[in-house]
C-alpha cells in the first residue's frame, strides 16, 4: 500500500516549460497526452512508473503550465494545455529565426580570404 503522506521530491520542481521537459518521463507524459486527455491511471498504466510518481511530474507539468486538470467524477483527467504549449512554440522559433539569421549573415559575409 502506498502511503499518502509521501513528500514531494524537491528534485521534481521546475522553473519553466523548457525545465519540465528536461526529464523524459514528463516528455513521455507529454508526448502521451498530446494524443489525447488521460487520467492518473491511464498515464501510468502506459508508462514504467507508479501512480504517485505520474501525480508528481503531472504537478511539476502543471505548475509550469503545460497541462490543465479537470475533475471528471472522481478522477482528474489532463490534457495539454494549448497556451503553454504555444508558449514554448513561440520561444523555439525565436531562437531557429536567431540562429537561421546568424547562419545567413556569415553564408553571406565575403570570404575574407578572397581580398
Amino acid at each position: 500500500m502506498v502511503s499518502r503522506s509521501l513528500p514531494f521530491v524537491p528534485t521534481y520542481k521546475a522553473e519553466d516549460g523548457w525545465d519540465a521537459l528536461g526529464d523524459p518521463t514528463r516528455r513521455a507524459i507529454i508526448a502521451t497526452l498530446a494524443e489525447r486527455p488521460r487520467a492518473v491511471g491511464e498515464l501510468a498504466a502506459v508508462l514504467p512508473i507508479s501512480r504517485p510518481a505520474v501525480s508528481q511530474h503531472l504537478r511539476v507539468l502543471k505548475d509550469a503550465g503545460l497541462v490543465t486538470d479537470q475533475a471528471a467524477g472522481t478522477r482528474r483527467v489532463y490534457r495539454l494545455n494549448p497556451a503553454g504549449v504555444a508558449a514554448l512554440r513561440d520561444q523555439l522559433d525565436t531562437y531557429w529565426s536567431r540562429a537561421l539569421e546568424s547562419f545567413r549573415d556569415v553564408a553571406e559575409r565575403p570570404d575574407e580570404e578572397e581580398s
